[in-house]
């Protein structure tokens, strides 16, 4: 065997979490927890100017979610000595109707916002999932994504209930029209 295949085998065989992280997977899991520290901060804002009650559910559950993962992370950073991103501060609760009318955001651009969110959030935890070589983080960014599809899911059923949905020119091709 060679000396290569033996260090190999020997640092990444038995249980995952006693394997070192590479530098994708810390640069990863980092950004990822900075960019979801300041997507919590963004929902909450938006459920502040949030109208609609269905949408404001949705907020609520996304910002729980993110909670998760980011405790989540976090005990993984600190269990591999990775120090932690700032986070933002947590925003106050505001009265929708002491935010001025050309100040707020439409519950339409809320919408469409917290789709784009979770999309973007989609294609990372793939990546992550995909750049991982150790199976615990490999699993828990897939945990995350299956939670954020099911989220997803919710949103785009909330968009076209409500007509918020604005969809691309849509293709009506057939062969035989020609």
């Amino acid at each position: 065997m060679n000396l290569i295949r033996r260090i190999t085998m020997g640092i990444l065989s038995g249980n995952p979490t006693d394997e070192p992280m590479h530098y994708g997977e810390v640069f990863s899991t980092w950004s990822f927890l900075l960019t979801a520290k300041g997507a919590i901060a963004g929902y909450q804002t938006h459920l502040n100017h949030a109208g609609d009650e269905d949408l404001q559910k949705l907020l609520e559950e996304a910002i729980q979610g993110g909670q998760q993962e980011i405790k989540q992370i976090e005990t993984l950073l600190k269990a591999n000595g990775v120090g932690l991103p700032p986070s933002p501060p947590e925003r106050p609760n505001a009265c929708l109707e002491d935010i001025p009318v050309g100040a707020r955001f439409a519950d339409p651009e809320i919408a469409a916002a917290l789709s784009m969110s979770i999309a973007a959030g989609l294609v990372s935890c793939s990546t992550i999932m995909g750049q991982s070589i150790r199976e615990d983080i490999g699993m828990m960014f897939g945990q995350f994504h299956i939670q954020k599809a099911a989220l997803g899911a919710k949103v785009l059923r909330l968009n076209k209930e409500k007509g918020w949905l604005v969809p691309p020119p849509l293709h009506h091709y057939k062969a035989e029209d020609c």
